[in-house]
């Protein structure tokens, strides 16, 4: 009797997303990237305590100048100083960890054989990564605004350049924001995911995608490189700044997601399609 037929044998019910996060959320790098961006906000808060107020550099203002102006203001600039490297962590290591770390503890096949179609286990295993991913960065802009808010209280965005926006408003530009960043992120959450199918080592699918990563951003800093850097996921990651203006300029954004969003598509096929015809044996 083949699998398809046998008696009860669903294949939209094998590898339940509950059961692969209720997995996730037991391991111990969960819990270390959830305490490690819950303890940031008051990391910046003990410094700038420590440190007190610092000038711009080279007398320009940024949103550092005002990140003590009311909790809004600090949320946004913890936003500001993770959104480079600090939130790709989390992302790499979800979305690179996910079938690697099967190969590597030799229950891949296992799983395969349970039987669990691959196209199956690859999506749960996706939309798990996906939605730690997207819960990592929600975690330190909703733990900043609380603390900003008890240590600074609560009040309008003091903009940088002059200027205020209402605190309603400025919320709801840092939840769009939130989401935009996360947009960003995908082409790091594909890269490590596609390498994830790969490789049997997840440190080497999570060390892959942050290593591409960064080399995007050093490209982009190459400016001989003119217009070609508009191709780039890391030229756009901070054109969410834009919308934090009294007339929020949404362009950068747009184009800045619609760039990630194609890379991430084609390295997303790539590995359905490499996991689909790869020859499992660990």
């Amino acid at each position: 009797m083949s699998t398809a037929s046998a008696p009860g044998y669903r294949p939209g019910r094998t590898l339940p997303l509950r059961v692969e996060a209720a997995r996730q959320l037991r391991r111990r790098r969960t819990l270390v990237v959830g305490g490690v961006l819950a303890v940031l906000p008051f990391v910046l808060i003990a410094a700038f305590a420590v440190g007190g107020r610092s000038g711009g550099r080279d007398d320009r203002i940024s949103l550092m100048d005002t990140a003590t102006a009311s909790g809004v203001n600090f949320a946004a600039t913890a936003l500001f100083v993770s959104a480079g490297f600090l939130l790709v962590v989390p992302v790499a290591l979800f979305c690179g960890d996910t079938v690697a770390s099967e190969a590597s503890w030799s229950s891949l096949r296992y799983l395969l054989a349970a039987p669990v179609p691959r196209t199956r286990l690859l999506a749960s295993k996706l939309t798990v990564a996906l939605a730690f991913s997207a819960a990592a960065m929600l975690l330190l802009p909703l733990v900043a605004l609380a603390a900003g808010a008890a240590a600074y209280g609560w009040g309008p965005l003091q903009l940088p350049t002059g200027g205020t926006l209402p605190a309603g408003t400025a919320v709801a530009r840092l939840a769009a924001v939130v989401a935009y960043v996360f947009v960003g992120q995908l082409v790091t959450a594909a890269l490590a995911f596609w390498l994830s199918t790969v490789t049997d080592a997840p440190l080497g699918a999570v060390g892959g995608a942050m290593g591409l990563t960064i080399l995007g951003n050093v490209l982009d800093a190459v400016t001989a490189l003119g217009h070609w850097r508009d191709l780039l996921p890391a030229h756009w990651q901070y054109a969410w700044v834009d919308v934090l203006q009294p007339h929020a300029e949404w362009g950068g954004m747009v184009r800045g997601a619609a760039v990630s969003v194609a890379y991430a598509l084609v390295l997303f096929a790539l590995a359905f399609r490499h996991f689909r015809a790869k020859d499992v044996v660990s």
